[in-house]
C-alpha cells in the first residue's frame, strides 16, 4: 500500500520505519526541514532500540522517504496515519490536541479521491467523531474519508518490536470500508496471530486511556507497597512475586522504583482522570488521582533513602552520582524523567551532581543544562560519596562491581529501580539499599 505518517516524533519515525518493514511504501511528513534532511539521510534524531538499522535500512530501499509537504503526502497515499504529538495542556489535566486538527486541517483540503484517514495519537474520548466532520467538511472528496481511530500501545525502547509484533491491535470504525482499510495495511501482522479489536471509536479512544492507567496503578500500587516495607522492614521484592502468582493479578509493570515518566504515561493517566471527573465518575477520578499522588511522591521519598544511606554525612556537600537521564531504558527521551527530577532535587538539596547515561545526554543537556553529565561510567563515580541508579539500563546491571569499588569514595549504592541483584554488589563490598527492601 502506499501510505503517509504525518508527524515524525518518537510514535512517527518508528510507525513509519515499521510500515516500510511491512513492505509499504511510506512517505512522512514533518515541518522542521532539518529533521526531514536527516530522516533521508537515513540518521535517525532520537534513540530507540533497533530504530537507526531500520531507518537506514528503508530509506536506502526506497520504500521510505520524508517530506514537509502535505500536498505531497495527499497525491501519493490512501491511507494517512496521523502521528503528532498530543502534550499535556495548559491546564495540566486534558490533551492539547491542536497538531492533531491542526494536521486535519492541513491534510484535509488535499484529499480529492477516496482515501482513510487513521489516528494514532491518543486524545480525549470524542476527539474522532469531531475530526470526522472536520475532515469530511473540508476535503473535496467529503464523506469519501473515512477515518478510524488505532491507539498505539508503544512502549518507549521497545517501539519498534510493539510496532511490528503488538500484543494487540485495536480500530475505531464506524464504516467497513475503514475496518477494510486496516486489515490491508497490518495484514502481515493479522497474519502472523496478532489479534485486531473492532470496535466503536469512542471505546477505542478509551482502551488507550485505561491501558496506561492501570499501568501508572500497578506501577504506584508496587510502591506503596515499597513505602510500606521500609517502615515496616517487609521485603518488597518477595510481596511483589507472591502477588504475581495470582493470575488475577500478576507481575508485571508492578516493580517499585522513582515512578513512571516518558511523554505519554504522565499525561494519559492525568487526561483519564480528567475524563473520568468529565464524565461524573468521581469515584473513579479519586481513585486515579491517588494513583498520582503516589507518583508524585517518589522523589521525595528517593531523597530521603539516599539521606539515610549517607548516614551521619550531610546531603549538603556531598558528591552524589546519578547513574540515568532518560525516564526508562532503551530510549533517549528525557520528558518527565523521573531520574532527572531527582538529579534536580539533589543539586538543589545542596549536594554536587554529576549523571551519567549511555544514550541520553545531549537531550538531557538541552532539558537540564544546570546538571553536569558524563558519558564515561567508570569514571563518573570517581571520588562519589554515593551512587544512585536511578534508570534500570543494562549497562548498570551488568556492571562489574569488583572492578569499580575502588574508585567511589564511600562505596554506597542506593538503587531508587530495585533493579540489582544486591548479593554480588555486598559480596564485592558494596554497601546496598533499595527502597522497600531491607538492608544489610
Amino acid at each position: 500500500m502506499r501510505i503517509s505518517v504525518i508527524g515524525c516524533g518518537h510514535l512517527g519515525i518508528p510507525h513509519a520505519a515499521a510500515m516500510a518493514e511491512l513492505g509499504h511504501e511510506v512517505v512522512g511528513v514533518d515541518v522542521d526541514q532539518a529533521k526531514v534532511d536527516r530522516l533521508n539521510a537515513g540518521e535517525c534524531p532520537i534513540y530507540e532500540t533497533g530504530l537507526p538499522e531500520l531507518l537506514a535500512r528503508h530509506t536506502t530501499s526506497g520504500r521510505l522517504r520524508f517530506t514537509t509537504s502535505i500536498s505531497e503526502a495527499a497525491e501519493f497515499a490512501d491511507l494517512h496515519f496521523i502521528g503528532v504529538g498530543t502534550p499535556i495542556d495548559a491546564d495540566g489535566r486534558s490533551y492539547d490536541t491542536g497538531q492533531v486538527y491542526g494536521a486535519i486541517r492541513q491534510l484535509a483540503p488535499h484529499l480529492d479521491r477516496p482515501c482513510t484517514v487513521v489516528g494514532k495519537s491518543t486524545v480525549t474520548v470524542g476527539t474522532t467523531a469531531q475530526v470526522t466532520v472536520l475532515a469530511q467538511r473540508l476535503a473535496p472528496a467529503g464523506n469519501r474519508v473515512d477515518v478510524v481511530w488505532n491507539p498505539e500501545f508503544l512502549r518507549e525502547g521497545h517501539a519498534v518490536q510493539d510496532t511490528l509484533r503488538p500484543d494487540r491491535l485495536i480500530a475505531g470504525v464506524t464504516t467497513t470500508e475503514g475496518e477494510k482499510a486496516i486489515r490491508a495495511v497490518y495484514a502481515p501482522i493479522l497474519d502472523a496471530g496478532v489479534p485486531l479489536f473492532v470496535t466503536d471509536p469512542q471505546t477505542a479512544e478509551l482502551a488507550k486511556g485505561a491501558a496506561n492507567t492501570f499501568l501508572g496503578l500497578k506501577i504506584s500500587y508496587a510502591n506503596a507497597l515499597a513505602d510500606m516495607c521500609e517502615a515496616a522492614g517487609g521485603d518488597v521484592d518477595q510481596i511483589v512475586d507472591i502477588l504475581g502468582i495470582d493470575p488475577r493479578i500478576g507481575s508485571g509493570g508492578m516493580r517499585p522504583g522513582i515512578g513512571y515518566g516518558g511523554g505519554c504515561l504522565p499525561k494519559d493517566i492525568r487526561a483519564f482522570t480528567a475524563s473520568a471527573r468529565q464524565l461524573g465518575a468521581d469515584e473513579a477520578a479519586d481513585l486515579l488521582r491517588s494513583a498520582e499522588k503516589i507518583n508524585e511522591s517518589r522523589t521525595a521519598g528517593a531523597l530521603d533513602l539516599i539521606t539515610r544511606t549517607l548516614g551521619d554525612r550531610p546531603l549538603k556537600g556531598a558528591k552524589v552520582t546519578v547513574w540515568g537521564a532518560a525516564f526508562k531504558p532503551g530510549t533517549n527521551d528525557v520528558r518527565e524523567s523521573p531520574a532527572l527530577a531527582l538529579a534536580r532535587a539533589l543539586q538543589e538539596a545542596g549536594a554536587t551532581v554529576i549523571v551519567h547515561d549511555p544514550q541520553a545526554i545531549a537531550t538531557a543537556v538541552n532539558r537540564n543544562p544546570e546538571l553536569d553529565y558524563t558519558d564515561d561510567l567508570s569514571a563518573s563515580i570517581d571520588g562519589a560519596d554515593v551512587v544512585v541508579l536511578a534508570t534500570e539500563w543494562p549497562e548498570y546491571q551488568q556492571a562489574d562491581p569488583h572492578a569499580l569499588v575502588e574508585r567511589p569514595a564511600s562505596p554506597l549504592l542506593v538503587d531508587c529501580r530495585t533493579a540489582l541483584d544486591p548479593e554480588p554488589w555486598r559480596l564485592a563490598g558494596w554497601k546496598v539499599r533499595q527502597l522497600g527492601r531491607p538492608g544489610k
